[in-house]
């Protein structure tokens, strides 16, 4: 060990033993850590060694029927429904999170009730959401069980989480871009839109990531909404399920448990793919 990394951990070790809180936080940390690592990997190498062994072919055909139990309408629904409901969310979240931080006054109420609403609403679990929407968009609005109505609950599902990191990833850019801008004689929209936005570009992508995390796992509010119909529907009015829900389903028949370990893996991979996708492209726009 080098001369100068003892000296360093000796020094580490004194300052624990005057310091005995500094030392259990220290061991709190590493097996926060530790646990949580061993937690992923448990996880991960369950699913893998369940279902692995249970892919094939027939999984992937393109119509299901009881025999193939094909998983591919559940994985283009899932492409779809993650698709519309970034279209729906991502504009709305985005668009409050500019208002709230560019151009509404500091120390306003309503800014306020704002934040505190959108907080609440993200602790409020997913099945209530799934009634709220089969009231509204299945039975009021007349869309019955479809990807429309579980596009647009999951929109209100993932709205304030990309609000809030927006607006984190907003008040993260420093003032001076925006003295700089003005100073240059460039105005409040053109200083948001290229001097902004692009600056906090990474921390809105972690958020979008997080948003499509919640898409793809989601269960309870899309069997409230789009329904569990095993088929890719003709338009987006038509009733469809999702890849988690296909899971939930044939674990839940309790005769095709292997085919669902099966299907765990896939969605597993889809979403490490959909991460991975995404951090290259902010790394990409953050080079840039």
């Amino acid at each position: 060990m080098n001369p100068m990394n003892r000296t360093t951990l000796s020094q580490r070790l004194k300052s624990y033993k005057h310091s005995p809180l500094s030392f259990f936080l220290l061991l709190c940390v590493l097996l926060a850590t530790f646990l949580t690592v061993a937690i992923l990997v448990i996880l991960v190498g369950y699913i893998l060694y369940k279902g692995i062994p249970n892919l094939n072919l027939s999984l992937f055909a393109w119509e299901y029927n009881t025999e193939n139990v094909s998983m591919m309408p559940a994985i283009i629904n899932t492409i779809t429904m993650t698709l519309l409901s970034l279209v729906i969310a991502v504009p709305l979240g985005v668009g409050a999170a500019i208002y709230l931080v560019e151009y509404a006054r500091r120390g306003n109420k309503i800014v306020g009730i704002i934040r505190i609403t959108a907080e609440t609403l993200s602790g409020i679990p997913s099945i209530v959401y799934g009634l709220f929407g089969y009231l509204l968009f299945v039975i009021a609005c007349g869309f019955s069980y479809s990807l429309l109505g579980g596009a647009l609950t999951l929109s209100i599902m993932i709205l304030p989480l990309i609000m809030r990191t927006t607006e984190e990833a907003l008040k993260a850019v420093p003032d001076s871009y925006r003295e700089g801008s003005f100073g240059l004689g460039a105005g409040r929209l053109r200083t948001v839109f290229q001097i902004v936005l692009p600056s906090a570009v990474p921390g809105i992508l972690a958020g979008i990531i997080l948003a499509i995390g919640r898409i793809v796992g989601e269960t309870a509010a899309l069997i409230f909404t789009a329904g569990t119909v095993a088929g890719i529907p003709d338009n987006l009015l038509g009733s469809g399920r999702t890849l988690a829900v296909h899971m939930y389903a044939l674990w839940n028949e309790g005769l095709y448990t292997q085919q669902a370990y099966a299907t765990g893996v896939v969605l597993l991979l889809v979403v490490i793919f959909i991460n991975a996708l995404s951090s290259f492209l902010a790394k990409k726009v953050t080079a840039r």
